[in-house]
Parts: C-alpha cells; structure tokens; sequence
C-alpha cells in the first residue's frame, strides 16, 4: 500500500515559494551567462538543486510550478520587463550596465509582476530578501526595493 504524501503547511508552501524566487534569480543568471535554453537549465534546477545536499547543507525545495511560471514568462516578456527595468532605472544606467545578478532578479521580478497570482507588495518583499541573500553587506536591497517599487506601479497601478 503507499502512502498518501503529507499535505504541505502554509508555512512549507511559503517557503518553497521563496525558494522558487531564489532559484529563478540562479536560473536566468546561468542562462545569461552560458547561453544555455531555458529547459535544459530548469530541468537541470529541478533535478540537481531542488532538495539537493551540498557538504551537509541542504537547499530548500522549490515550487516547481512558479519556478517554471518565473522563467517561462521571463524569458517570453523579457524585451517588456526589460523595458519597465529600464524607465525604472536612473537614465544613466541602462540594465545592459548593471551587475548580471540583479539584471536576473528584475527579470525574474518582472515576470511576477505581469503574472496575475502574486500581489506586487509581496513580489517586492520577496525579491528584496533574494537581494539580501546575494548582497548581505550592500546596499543593492535597497536598490532593488526602489526600483520594483517603480515597476510594480507601472505593471498593477491598481494595486496601489
């Protein structure tokens, strides 16, 4: 006989979520950076990091459905959320000029952001703690914060 899988709390499923977050910010800067297809790189998130154990720390499991939710609409929308990245950006710093990793992240923010499921209040709260796992000392989340802040105005102006 199986066994029924445990229905996941509120709080599991919150923190798959994040952890979706913060493997599509990974996913899209691996994808920049070697130039590889959006499926060879999520199934290899899905198959190799999700779960995975690393010299005894192991990674959190990640939502599969909003991982590939982020990716496929950031990759799909990426001329759009590049161009509300931009208008959202001092004039002077295009997003070609800025640091890969945070070009990932507004990719991937953006993508949530013209996705309907989350409201844009938690999409920045989510993407600014990604910003602090990558940035501890810095002040990229508070970039990040102002910035999604811009994008998410012109993307769900109702929410506001």
């Amino acid at each position: 006989m199986t066994e029924k899988p445990r229905k996941l709390s509120t709080e599991e499923k919150r923190q798959m979520r994040s952890a979706a977050r913060l493997y599509a910010v990974q996913a899209l800067f691996q994808m920049e950076a070697s130039g590889q297809a959006l499926d060879r790189v999520a199934r290899e998130f899905e198959t190799h990091r999700f779960g995975a154990v690393y010299e005894d720390d192991e990674m959190a499991e990640g939502d599969p459905g909003l991982f590939r939710a982020i990716l496929e609409e950031a990759v799909s929308q990426q001329a759009k959320i590049d161009q509300m990245t931009d208008r959202a950006l001092v004039a002077k710093w295009p997003i070609d000029r800025i640091d890969p990793v945070l070009r990932a992240l507004f990719r991937a923010a953006g993508a949530e952001l013209v996705l309907p499921a989350t409201p844009p209040k938690v999409v920045i709260t989510e993407y600014v703690d990604v910003a602090r796992a990558f940035f501890p000392e810095g002040k990229e989340p508070k970039f990040v914060n102002a910035v999604l802040d811009h994008m998410a105005r012109e993307a769900k102006p109702e929410a506001f």
